[in-house]
Parts: C-alpha cells; structure tokens; sequence
C-alpha cells in the first residue's frame, strides 16, 4: 500500500499499480474481506488510544484549530473524546461502527448468492457478479475515519483495487489503514492512499481514464465538477452530497425528546455533518414555547478546548471554514432573530469557537435557509398546516435528509413519503443501519451505497445463458 502526497502526475504510477495487482492476485474477495474485518476488530481494540488520538489531531494542526503551540503529550481520549462531542461511550460506539462496517460487508459478499433464471427446460441464465475495476474514493474531513471505512469495506467486498484520496484537511487517520490491511494480508498494491489537496490529486484520480468508478463524498458543488469532470469517459460515480435536512416539530409530539433530537441533531460534530438538521419547522401552536426551549438549550452548550472531557462542542475544523460559517452568521442577522450564539464565547479568545446559534422566525428565502451552512448554526420557522410543512421543507435545492416529529404515525408516513429527502427518520434522531441505502435526492447527491447497495455500486453484472437442449434458431439465408 501506498500512503504519501502525491502531485498529480504520480497518480497515474499508482492506478497501473491498482492494475497489476488485480492481474497477480485472485484472492477470493470474501476471503480478503474477511480477514479485513478480522484486523480491523483486533486494531481497534488494542490501538484505541492510537486511533482516538488520530481522530482527534486529524482536523489540521492544533494550533491552527484552537490556538495552541503545540499539543500536548498528554492528548489522548479525553481529546478524542471532546472532538467527537459524544462523550467516552459514544466515540466507542464510533469504533464499532467502522469496525462494524467492515464486519457487515464481509457478512454480506460471503452471504451474497447470485440470480437464476430458467427459461422451461430449454435454457438457463444466470448472474455473475465482476469488479469493476479501480475504484477512486474521495472522502471530506468530517468523521473521515468512519467514512472512509463506508467505502473501502464494499470497495474490497467486490473485489475491486482502489485509490482511497482522504480531505487534506484531515488526513491522519487514513495513516492508520496501511498497517490495518497489512494485518489483513491485503495483496500488495491492492489499496493505495494519495494525499495532496483536491483541485490536483483528487482531479487526477476524476480524470484517470483507467479509473472507471468514482465515489464521492462532499459538497455539491465539488460533485457538480466531478459530473462534468467524468462525464467524457462515462465513469460510474455515487455522491453523497450537501444538505440542509428540516426537522419537522408538530404540536402533538414528545416535545422533551423532540428538544434533545434538535440540539444533538444541529449541533453534535460542530454541525459540520451533512445530516445535520439545520432546518427547523415548528407547528405554530408550540412554536414560541419551543424556540425558547431551543436558544437556551444551545446557549447552555459546553464548548471548549478539545483536551477538556467536559467540552460538548470544539473548534471547527479550520480557519477557512470558520470564517465562512461566521459569514453566515452576519447574514442570519439580517435574516432572523438572533436566539442564541452568534459569537464566540467569552472564555475562549482565541480559536475556531462559535456557540450553538439559532435563529427564529426566518423566512423561506432567506440564505441561511436555504443554504448549507456546515456549522453550529440552525434557522427555525413556524408552519400552520401539514400541507405547509411539506412546502417548506421541499423548499431547498437540497434533499438529503428529514426529521419528523409527531404522535400521530399515520401523519408521520404522509409527511415521510411527501419530502423529498433520501432518507427520513419518524421519532428518532439519525441512526444509521448499515443494511440500508445512504444517499440523497435532488442537489444532494446521485446513487445510493450502503448494504447491498454498495456492493451492486462495486460490481458490474454479467448475464449469462446456457442452452441446456436444442436451439431452435430461425435459419435466415438457408432457404433458396
């Protein structure tokens, strides 16, 4: 495996690496998956410190996030833990899933059977499932770790090589993959990582014409040029793009479990995560009682320096995108009532910190409504009617996710089939289920991976069909 900074001209070396060692090895893929999800359970139970700490520093150097000189030796889960804004059993539960990803694919390329069809007694057709080839994945700086695993888990399942190309603003735990693959006996060559920003390495790998897959995760305006990058070579691509998600609060639902779905579900991860629900719909009826509820809730959220183990929210991720989310902020003055935040807090004097901001009574058209802000920041707007509802949450170029709170499931069935999202969750904040598709409608994205899906993404399909008695051809040109 190779793991360094690439100019783009180096990326070609390493696809006709991905080449040649497909043509040497013929591990079974179930084989090789397998024993991925092997290695990846033992290292993430006996590196736990190593692999918190990697998450934790993987957001470029600390003292361009909080303003420190240098980071402390010291530095190890209760840093992890703060940057995960979860706590000590949630950043766990991180690991699991990455390992679980890993676990789950392996369960599903072993399991996976293939289709049979018979046509009477005459002729049977059936399934053969290929790699497609070199797989080119690129992933964001958010949870990399975790969502890298989301692509080289199904990636390896299916048999393809790939090129894994990590955000450079965080690419440190992908330096944990190489020793996890070696541990796994991945075929040399077979999986390769090529740091360097993405206007160069990442373009390289889009316009490689022997890279006839790409699967991309990040902003809809990087996967607008990755479309019409790839579109002469016909490459197969998936995108997981932005969002700006509704969560929909009517009058009759469990208001108290409703408030802690909201705040987690805007303001966990610094909100830079593309399910954030960073729209806010509240029926009218409970809307002045639920803002309140809201602004101070956000308002009491611990944010600090990532090393202290009582920091809910840390830094965001970098100074370029502290100043845009900041921006934002300006803006939603003009557009909102400010409730909650909109500066920094006063303990912290220097760094990338913003207290959870909310604005109420926004209007539909206002940008900070419809537009992915990626930070601590949420918009919120009364609606009178379902129908308007419905209206205002399909009010975005966005369709990722929604949130709907409400007592009535009859209601939260019609309002999950009328949004226009790829995923909707009814009472519940966003739990992931391996087994499902992940991927967004409208400017969110393009495909779906995730359980079967993911494999199908990875594979091409053959057909083929075997005459089992006597064809029967019609013989043209043998008559005279």
């Amino acid at each position: 495996m190779l793991t360094r900074s690439f100019p783009p001209e180096l990326v070609d070396p390493v696809v006709a690496g991905c080449g040649r060692s497909a043509q040497r090895n013929r591990l079974p893929p179930p084989q090789v998956v397998v024993y991925f999800a092997l290695a990846m359970c033992l290292f993430s139970g006996q590196r736990y410190e190593e692999v918190a700490l990697l998450l934790t520093h993987g957001l470029a150097s600390a003292k361009r996030r909080s303003g420190s000189s240098q980071v402390p030796k010291t530095a190890t889960i209760s840093r992890a833990r703060a940057r995960a804004r979860l706590g000590p059993e949630p950043l766990k539960a991180l690991f699991a899933d990455v390992a679980g990803s890993v676990r789950y694919f392996a369960d599903v390329i072993v399991g996976l059977g293939e289709e049979a069809f018979r046509q009477g007694t005459e002729q049977i057709s059936y399934v053969v499932r290929t790699p497609v080839g070199v797989a080119g994945l690129i992933t964001p700086w958010n949870t990399p770790f975790m969502l890298e695993s989301w692509k080289l888990a199904p990636a390896l399942a299916a048999g393809c090589t790939l090129v894994l190309k990590p955000a450079e603003w965080t690419p440190l735990s992908a330096s944990l993959w190489p020793e996890i693959f070696a541990e796994a006996g991945l075929p040399a060559g077979a999986a390769n990582i090529v740091h360097g920003i993405g206007e160069e390495a990442g373009q390289a790998l889009v316009d490689h014409p022997d890279v006839p897959l790409l699967s991309f995760t990040g902003s809809t305006d990087t996967g607008r040029h990755i479309l019409r990058s790839s579109a002469n070579d016909l490459k197969t691509v998936s995108m997981e793009l932005g969002g700006k998600s509704p969560a929909i609060v009517f009058a009759d639902a469990d208001l108290d479990a409703a408030i802690d779905s909201v705040v987690f579900g805007v303001f966990s991860l610094n909100g830079e995560r593309c399910t954030a629900g960073s729209r806010v719909l509240v029926e009218r009826a409970v809307y002045e009682d639920f803002v309140a509820r809201l602004a101070a809730r956000a308002a009491n959220v611990r944010v600090g320096d990532p090393a202290d183990p009582a920091t809910e929210v840390g830094a965001l991720v970098h100074p370029e995108h502290y100043d845009r989310v900041m921006n934002y902020v300006e803006t939603g003055r003009k557009e909102g009532q400010l409730l909650a935040g909109g500066a920094r807090p006063d303990h912290l004097d220097r760094g990338n910190y913003l207290q959870p901001t909310v604005f109420a009574d926004v209007a539909r058209d206002a940008r900070i409504f419809q537009e992915e802000i990626f930070g601590p920041v949420v918009a919120v707007a009364p609606f009178d009617t379902e129908d308007e509802a419905v209206e205002l949450a399909n009010a975005t170029q966005y369709g990722l996710a929604a949130y709907i709170w409400t007592s009535d499931l009859k209601r939260g069935h019609r309002i999950a089939h009328a949004v226009e999202s790829g995923m909707v969750w009814i009472n519940s904040h966003n739990v992931r289920d391996l087994r499902t598709p992940f991927g967004g409608v409208k400017a969110s994205g393009v495909g779906r991976e995730g359980g079967a899906h993911s494999i199908d993404f990875y594979s091409d399909c053959k057909i083929v069909h075997v005459a089992l008695g006597d064809v029967h051809t019609p013989r043209f040109g043998a008559a005279r």
